[in-house]
């Protein structure tokens, strides 16, 4: 083999190991071939898609718990029609308690802290300020919380925009704002009236 003959197998050896490792990392490109201005073909060039992958991923069918979601739609119903449908302060069955964890598990953005040391039960509530209903959870050593089903539907499958939580709607609700409950002297300094 001459030297112009190891260089053009080097060449080609390092192109095809290039075109491989191209290939792996970026299976959804299209491959394209420009020419140069003696005839021959000069090196491919790679072109990404434009299918945003989001939308590919929203399209996919979610396993949760028993059931299989095709939309975030159905998903987000079925955890409504359950919190209107459970009377409140009465304990979820054993389908539902694995539903809500399951939900939890994948959906809230802090899922170890909700859970803790574990869930006993879950309850549908009246939340005490917002005065609606809402899933409680108790756990093992007895404290309990609140979560948004809602949240955590549109984190595992985001919901349609207008069915997203808003980012200000604890505000628009009261919320947001520290109440001080205490004695007050109604605004006057010196305490007394006369």
């Amino acid at each position: 083999m001459t030297a112009s003959e190891s260089e053009i197998v080097e060449s080609t050896t390092t192109d095809a190991a290039e075109d491989m490792a191209m290939e792996s990392s970026a299976p959804k490109q299209k491959r394209s071939r420009e020419d140069n201005e003696d005839g021959g073909s000069k090196k491919q060039k790679v072109e990404a898609e434009e299918e945003p992958l989001d939308e590919e991923e929203k399209k996919k069918p979610v396993k949760l718990g028993y059931k299989i979601f095709s939309s975030s739609v159905q998903m987000f119903d079925y955890f409504y029609n359950l919190l209107h449908a459970w009377p409140p302060s009465v304990n979820l069955n054993k389908y539902e308690h694995t539903m809500l964890l399951e939900l939890l598990k994948n959906g809230h953005t802090e899922p170890d802290d909700k859970i803790g040391g574990g869930i006993r039960v879950f309850q549908v509530r009246k939340h005490p300020m917002w005065k609606s209903r809402c899933f409680f959870l108790i756990r093992e050593d007895e404290s309990f919380d609140d979560f948004s089903f809602r949240k955590c539907v549109d984190h595992i499958l985001p919901l349609p925009e207008d069915m997203q939580v808003k980012p200000d709607a604890n505000k628009a609700l009261g919320g947001g704002k520290k109440h001080h409950r205490g004695k007050s002297s109604g605004g006057r300094k010196g305490g007394s009236r006369q």
